[in-house]
């Protein structure tokens, strides 16, 4: 089954007055969609609306992004997206009789303890990026591991906001609502950036600092697949303590580790950009990133005396 680039453009097309990266959002997770629909049994031969976009086959997408490792938050904007997709199918077009995303459940988003690793689980992830020899991915590990920074402060990291010496290094970083920082950034993280930006074969004709071949941004959705792709270079005892392991908990182990080498709560909130509206440390999310698990108290429990 071809994919239907005419309506998918007509409906970005609708979009316009949109920020351009709404846009570029709901046009890369419809093509994945669609792309994967394709694929599916039965589906040779022209688009058809009714018969192929269904609620099973949005259930059953959103299924296999989870077990891809895809967070819950970003299986709720794949369903918002593919839902507008539908609407504007029935609305515009009468295409379509029903939106497949109607009915559909996702459960919500846990609130539990942010992952903090234990030794063996750092040990193995360190190992496998220094194993693989790739200037690109040293450097996206060190953001993540060494600095704590989402996945959209890498993937819209630019080429201006980098500022690297032989000594210093700092980087202006933040895209998630709208809000930056400034930050100072450790050896671990100065040395592979600098390598990458010299020798690692980057588009030098890009404005931002990790590129791909297909793009001149190497997007959220392109990092989380590298980050896949790295874990499966592991062998069975190394895939056993990292299977779960997601780029986001990057973060929060930094988070964790910076408590643990004395910074305050308002520290690690400056750094890892969170601020109130008003721009104040937002401590109360510093605090969840940071909250002590099940596991960590249960080993405590060993040390209570009678």
């Amino acid at each position: 089954m071809p994919l239907p680039s005419r309506l998918l453009h007509e409906f970005i097309a609708s979009l316009a007055g949109k920020a351009e990266t709404t846009m570029d959002t709901y046009h890369r997770e419809l093509r994945h969609f669609l792309t994967w629909l394709a694929q599916r049994p039965g589906n040779r031969g022209p688009f058809s609306a009714a018969r192929q976009l269904t609620r099973t086959a949005l259930e059953t997408y959103l299924a296999y992004l989870q077990e891809q490792g895809h967070s819950l938050s970003h299986c709720a904007r794949v369903k918002s997206v593919v839902g507008s997709f539908a609407r504007w199918l029935i609305e515009e077009k009468a295409l379509l009789r029903r939106n497949p995303s109607r009915g559909v459940y996702l459960p919500p988003q846990p609130l539990l303890a942010p992952r903090e690793f234990s030794p063996d689980q750092r040990y193995v992830l360190r190992n496998l990026v220094e194993r693989q020899h790739n200037a690109r991915g040293e450097a996206l590990f060190a953001l993540g591991y060494w600095a704590g920074c989402r996945v959209s402060d890498v993937a819209w990291l630019r080429i201006e906001h980098v500022h690297i010496g032989p000594k210093v290094g700092w980087a202006h970083v933040g895209y998630k609502g709208g809000k930056t920082r400034d930050i100072d950034l450790l050896n671990a993280v100065r040395q592979p950036l600098y390598a990458y930006l010299h020798q690692g074969g980057r588009d030098p004709d890009s404005p931002y600092v990790f590129t791909s071949q297909r793009a001149a941004r190497f997007t959220e959705a392109g990092i989380h697949y590298w980050f896949r792709s790295l874990k499966a270079r592991a062998n069975h005892e190394e895939w056993e303590l990292i299977h779960d392991v997601t780029f986001h908990d990057l973060r929060h182990d930094f988070a964790h580790r910076a408590r643990a080498a004395g910074w305050t709560l308002e520290e690690v909130a400056y750094y890892l950009g969170h601020v109130t509206n008003k721009g104040t440390p937002a401590v109360q999310t510093t605090a969840r990133y940071t909250q002590v698990s099940r596991e960590r108290v249960r080993e405590k429990l060993r040390l209570i005396s009678g």
